[in-house]
C-alpha cells in the first residue's frame, strides 16, 4: 500500500503501524484502507489532535446509517489494533474495550447435500456463450468445481494464473493467500481432466502469467461477477437463497468440502488425529482450531456420527460460537 498517503494528525503513527503489520507477514490491505478513511476523518474533524482520545475513537466508530453492523465492528476492530499499537509505543490512546459493539449473529455455514451439488454443477454445464464474456460458458463449470473439489477460497480461485495450474502433476500453486500464506493443492483426477480440456480451448497460446479464469481484456474475474453467476446457477438448480447474510454463500462450498471429507473419514474409521493436520495444511488454515471447528459442524450436519466424533475427539471439538467465521 505504498501509494496511500496519510495526511492527518496521526499519519506517521498509522504508517509505522501498517509497516509493522506487513513486516510480520500480514497483507493488511483492507485495514490500510480503513485507516486511510480514519486519517481523512481526523484531518477534517480533529486536525490539531495530539493524542487519540475516547471522544475521537467513539466518534469514528459510531454506526453510520447506511452501514451494516458487521462493517461497524470491522472498523472498530481495525482502530482498536491501532490504539493498542500506540499504547505499546508509550503513547496516550483510548483503547476500545473488546466486544464494545455487539456482533451480528454468527453465520451458520450452509452445507450442500450431494444431490444439491449435482444439480448446481449440472447448471454450470448448461452455461451459455456470452459475447460480453466469451469464455464464460467454459469457465463456470471448472471454476465452481475447483472451489468445491479443492476446498479453495473464492479469491484464491479467481487469482490463479496459467502457471499456477500444473496439468502434468495435477497440482495448484496458491500464492499469497490469507495472512500471506502459500501452499500446494493436489487436484482429483477428474478435475485435472476437466482442466486439461478447458486449457486446450482457452489457453492454447497463453503465457504463464495470464489469469486462468480470465474476463474481457485478460483481467481476473471480480467477486461481484462470480457472485452473480453463483446466484443464477443456485436459482436454476432449485436451491433456495435466504437473502442477504442468510446464505448459501459461495464460501460454503469450502465448508462443504471439509465436512464431506470428515464425514467420509469418520464413516471409514480413519484416525482423524492423523487426517486433521493433513486437512489443515490442504485448506491453508492458520491454526489447527480452524480445522477442528469442522468436527463439530460435521456432527451437527450429520447427527448419526456425532457420538462417534464426541467419543473419539472430546477435547478438540469446539462449540459453534464465538468469533469464528472464515471469510475470503
Amino acid at each position: 500500500m505504498r501509494d496511500i498517503k496519510y495526511v492527518g494528525p496521526f499519519r506517521n503513527h498509522i504508517k509505522s503501524h501498517i509497516e509493522l503489520k506487513q513486516a510480520i507477514g500480514y497483507k493488511y490491505v483492507t485495514e490500510a484502507r480503513h485507516l486511510k478513511r480514519f486519517d481523512q476523518f481526523t484531518l477534517e474533524k480533529y486536525p490539531n489532535a495530539n493524542c487519540l482520545t475516547k471522544e475521537i475513537v467513539l466518534d469514528w466508530c459510531s454506526k453510520q446509517h447506511h452501514e451494516a453492523q458487521a462493517n461497524q465492528c470491522a472498523r472498530a476492530s481495525v482502530l482498536r489494533q491501532f490504539t493498542k499499537y500506540l499504547d505499546l509505543m508509550g503513547l496516550n490512546a483510548y483503547i476500545l474495550p473488546k466486544g464494545y459493539y455487539p456482533k451480528e449473529p454468527q453465520y451458520a455455514p450452509y452445507i450442500f447435500s450431494t444431490e444439491e451439488l449435482i444439480h448446481f454443477f449440472a447448471q454450470t454445464d448448461q452455461c451459455h456463450y456470452s459475447s460480453e464474456c466469451p469464455h464464460r460458458h467454459l469457465i463456470m463449470p471448472v471454476f465452481f468445481r475447483m472451489i468445491y473439489l479443492c476446498g479453495l477460497r473464492v479469491t484464491e480461485t479467481r487469482l490463479l494464473t496459467v502457471g499456477d495450474v500444473d496439468l502434468t502433476t495435477g497440482v495448484l500453486s496458491i500464492h499469497h493467500s490469507k495472512k500471506d500464506n502459500s501452499r500446494l493443492v493436489p487436484m482429483s483426477n477428474s478435475l485435472v481432466e476437466r482442466c486439461r480440456e478447458y486449457s486446450s480451448k482457452v489457453h492454447a497460446f497463453a503465457t504463464s502469467e495470464e489469469y486462468y479464469f480470465p474476463t474481457l481484456g485478460g483481467k481476473s474475474m471480480t467477486n461481484t461477477n462470480v457472485y452473480h453467476n453463483f446466484r443464477r446457477f443456485l436459482w436454476r438448480a432449485g436451491i433456495s437463497h435466504g437473502g442477504r447474510g442468510a446464505g448459501p454463500r459461495i464460501h460454503d462450498f469450502r465448508h462443504t468440502y471439509a465436512v464431506h471429507c470428515l464425514k467420509k473419514w469418520t464413516e471409514k474409521g480413519r484416525d482423524l488425529a492423523v487426517y486433521l493436520p493433513m486437512l489443515s495444511t490442504y485448506m491453508g488454515h492458520d491454526s489447527f482450531q480452524d480445522t477442528a471447528y469442522y468436527l463439530r459442524l460435521t456432527g451437527d450436519v450429520f447427527p448419526n456420527i456425532i457420538l462417534k466424533l464426541q467419543n473419539r475427539y472430546p477435547d478438540i471439538i469446539p462449540v459453534l460460537e464465538g468469533d469464528f467465521c472464515e471469510t475470503d
